[in-house]
């Protein structure tokens, strides 16, 4: 009986183990990837909506 909870603590363990690697990525990818979403998408609207600076300075003619 006793080689039989044996092999569960180690296939509990396996899994345990595979479950804390999983929640881990799943943790970085919740934390960097709206980060490079946003800085992706920031960037590109930045660039676009620069607009040339014209000022049109004419002197009055008197």
């Amino acid at each position: 009986m006793n080689s039989n909870s044996q092999s569960a603590n180690s296939a509990d363990t396996y899994s345990q183990r595979l479950a804390d690697i999983v929640g881990t990525a799943i943790a970085l990818l919740t934390l960097t990837l709206p980060v490079f979403v946003i800085a992706h998408y920031s960037s590109t609207n930045v660039q676009n909506n620069q607009q040339p600076l014209v000022q049109n300075l004419q002197g009055s003619k008197d």
